[in-house]
């Protein structure tokens, strides 16, 4: 009979369908209700705003480069949350969801500002490498806590690396309502991010108000890569290798990029989570790890490709 790995036990597929039909208290049943149920969906809710939040900041900036990670916003977001529990202790999880909503729009503004001052302005360019320095500046700000404060690496060393083991719906719930806000108002964009990605003056001839474009967009984002931080910790890559493989099929129009992103970034990062259990099995893998192993040679791909042209 087939079966899948949950938690500590292999479950077979059958009593996954009878914990949600004929539910009975079984061990297994509690396994799959509380434990394997609310991490796939956090697995799959993570994943789409991580797709989703890469799709925007792509089709935004015109840069192939773009995406939560490489920009630094998701690093902004870990550095206000360690500095919270490093200041606070243990602090709620509303109070933590909150400050990685302020280090990730705080840092999305400073990346703006620091490519805005190089020549050109803001080009694909000048944002990644002020998203990569202020990325280098931050993870060094974050080491720098950490090794003052034994007691903060140990609250969070698993979660740094990005994790979703021991997510609950306790965990999911308060944050629930900033994903679906975020993806709502990133789908409702999709027409304006269409046009944006032809270039800003092309979008300013077509009467689009550009400001207003981009500031609702920035909120969507920071929404998005707050609430994936505060779920799961920093998780790279799948911002940036999504949207490339959606533009495979859908070359230009967001109006479909987006959703699709949705789909198959939730699906990429539950199918990296899987493996990240069960490949040192009993041992679990961060599945930051996993997506970094799919990601980072990606990148370096994009990379060369971009400098060739």
């Amino acid at each position: 009979m087939y079966s899948i790995t949950l938690g500590a036990a292999d479950i077979p597929l059958d009593k996954i369908l009878e914990s949600f039909i004929n539910f009975d208290g079984a061990y297994e049943h509690l396994v799959i209700q509380t434990v394997r149920l609310p991490r796939s969906l956090i697995a799959l809710l993570v994943g789409s705003c991580l797709a989703v939040s890469g799709s925007l900041m792509q089709g935004l900036t015109r840069n192939p480069l773009a995406d939560p990670g490489i920009l630094g916003i998701e690093s902004g977001a870990a550095l206000a949350v360690v500095t919270t529990i490093f200041v606070f202790g243990n602090s709620s999880l509303g109070v933590l969801t909150a400050v990685a909503f302020v280090g990730a729009g705080a840092t999305a503004m400073s990346v703006y500002l620091l490519g805005s001052l190089g020549k050109g302005g803001a080009t694909p360019l000048n944002l990644t490498v002020a998203g990569a320095a202020l990325t280098a500046l931050i993870s060094s700000l974050t080491t720098a806590i950490l090794i003052v404060s034994q007691r903060t690496l140990e609250d969070i060393r698993f979660w740094l690396a990005g994790s979703l083991a021991g997510r609950d719906f306790h965990i999911l719930l308060p944050v629930l309502p900033f994903v679906v806000v975020g993806l709502v108002v990133a789908f409702v964009l999709g027409r304006q991010i269409t046009t944006m990605s032809l270039g800003e003056d092309v979008a300013k001839g077509l009467g689009q108000q550009t400001a207003w474009v981009k500031i609702t967009t920035a909120i969507s984002v920071v929404l998005l890569a707050g609430s994936s931080v505060s779920l799961a910790g920093p998780i790279g890559f799948i911002g940036l290798v999504v949207p490339h493989l959606v533009r495979f099929f859908i070359k230009a129009d967001y109006r479909w990029i987006l959703p699709y992103s949705a789909v198959v970034g939730a699906t990429l990062l539950l199918v990296a989570d899987v493996a990240a259990r069960v490949l040192l099995k009993p041992q679990e893998l961060p599945v930051g790890v996993m997506t970094a192993l799919i990601g980072a040679p990606f990148f370096i791909y994009l990379a060369k490709s971009k400098v060739k042209k």
